[in-house]
């Protein structure tokens, strides 16, 4: 990866797990300040259940569960269990250890490629991305947060954060900073990566809680894989979040290509309380 990208070239290199034996592998996060962004364990995972799958069988869908928070510097082991070998269906659970405490698990199914029925609803409009400013900018702004360029995934909001309530409803163009290998398992990890991004966010917008004063931690995370991950131009990834209590927010979110193709579904529910 050049050196034009250093930040996607990190999350690229973490993707490259050590194969320990053949369903055992090491990852290194990375260094970085705060927890692990939960995203870069998801998607790690899902290489790790990946490399023990037939390549003619492709990710359909994912669940999981953000355990513990991550550490960085610190090495994950990632263990598969080959749970089904179906004639349809192949399923992988995956269980990342980090310090010598489970951090993460994974469940993934995989199916060949069958005809049968489709249907989509069309994508939302949304202004072009070119029009859109960086979020990483506009969030320098608001928040203490890393320099603008710093993150592997660039954001361009559509309804743009501000510290006033608003409606749970948020479009964002997302794309990876850089291009990509053509390997489908890089292509799908990569789009579990930012598929973690802007969920939390909605579902505090009716709140009007400012990001400093408040946390945020990923409970568990679920994506449906609809079409083949090609990340190669801006993604519309449409976000809605019907209800929260207990201090827990759901959030529901779709990713649309340029044409509006929607490549992949994720649901998340998240904690979100008050600094105090």
């Amino acid at each position: 990866m050049s050196n034009a990208y250093p930040a996607l070239a990190k999350v690229l290199t973490s993707l490259d797990l050590e194969t320990l034996n053949a369903d055992l592998f090491l990852g290194h996060p990375g260094r970085g300040r705060g927890p692990l962004y939960g995203g870069m364990v998801a998607a790690q995972s899902v290489a790790a259940a990946c490399r023990t799958v037939p390549p003619e069988r492709r990710i359909h869908s994912l669940h999981s569960y953000f355990l513990r928070p991550g550490r960085h510097d610190v090495p994950i082991r990632f263990a598969v269990d080959r749970i089904r070998e179906g004639r349809s269906f192949t399923t992988r659970r995956v269980n990342a250890h980090q310090a010598g405490e489970t951090i993460f698990s994974l469940s993934a199914s995989y199916c060949k490629h069958e005809d049968g029925i489709a249907h989509q609803e069309p994508m939302p409009d949304a202004p072009h991305p070119d029009t859109l400013p960086d979020w990483d900018t506009e969030r320098a702004k608001l928040v203490d947060g890393p320099p603008p360029g710093l993150n592997a995934v660039e954001i361009r909001m559509v309804d743009p954060w501000s510290n006033e309530k608003s409606a749970p409803r948020q479009r964002s163009w997302v794309r990876v900073r850089g291009p990509l290998p053509d390997d489908p398992i890089v292509r799908v990890a990569m789009l579990v990566y930012l598929s973690d991004r802007t969920l939390l966010g909605t579902a505090a917008r009716p709140h009007g809680i400012p990001w400093q004063k408040r946390t945020n931690s990923s409970l568990d995370h679920s994506v449906w894989f609809h079409h083949e991950a090609r990340l190669d131009d801006w993604l519309l990834y449409v976000c809605e979040s019907p209800i929260a209590h207990s201090a827990r927010g759901l959030t529901f979110g779709g990713l649309f290509t340029p044409g509006g193709v929607r490549l992949a579904s994720v649901a998340q529910e998240g904690l979100i309380r008050t600094r105090r």
